[in-house]
């Protein structure tokens, strides 16, 4: 069963690639529900956020389930996690924010981590991958790093691949698209946000 693989990866490594998280028809369904109208992404947060080319390329969306019934199932999908984890890791996740990412092409993000140890809220990264025909040499993978600069691996945006993965723990970065790339990030999170 892949959530107990899961369990066992977060514990001992810290992160983990489930492939075949969603079927390539769910991803169809969720991109048929994002609104066409995204904003370019930007970088820092409250009065630093900024946008900023050189470091990040990408137009977000952040999902509510309001958008429509297959965001709303992938939304509950996900609620499912956050309670799984907690009840056999004990990290005390109390809500999840997530939103769309499309890369067009050309575009990246450099490396960066999404929770400096102990600065913010979020505990546990999510990246789910909407790309059903990527191949190889299409570019956008993602490159984790540890906290000492090593390399640990080069993730495939493959559709329907689920990569998770410690917030604080794991320093990563988009490598330039050679075409269009989709997925959704998201994050569980310390304390509820509303």
């Amino acid at each position: 069963m892949k959530s107990e693989h899961l369990i066992d990866a977060l514990a001992t490594q810290g992160w983990y690639i489930w492939d075949d998280f969603l079927s390539l028809k769910q991803v169809q369904e969720i991109k048929l529900a994002i609104p066409q109208q995204l904003t370019d992404a930007r970088i820092g947060n409250g009065e630093k956020l900024q946008e900023n080319k050189n470091i990040r390329g990408d137009q977000t969306l952040w999902l509510e389930p309001e958008m429509g019934e297959p965001i709303a199932l992938y939304m509950d999908k996900m609620e499912e996690l956050r309670q799984l984890i907690n009840r056999q890791l004990y990290l005390g996740l109390r809500d999840f924010e997530t939103h769309y990412c499309r890369y067009p092409q050309g575009t990246f993000y450099k490396k960066h981590c999404d929770n400096f140890q102990g600065k913010g809220l979020r505990k546990v990264t999510t990246v789910l991958y909407l790309n059903e025909f990527w191949q190889s040499g299409d570019g956008g993978e993602l490159a984790m790093f540890n906290n000492d600069d090593q390399q640990l691996a080069t993730v495939d945006p493959i559709g329907g691949r689920l990569v998770i993965f410690m917030s604080e723990d794991f320093p990563h970065e988009v490598l330039p698209t050679k075409t269009e790339r989709c997925s959704i990030a998201g994050w569980f999170l310390s304390q509820k946000v509303f």
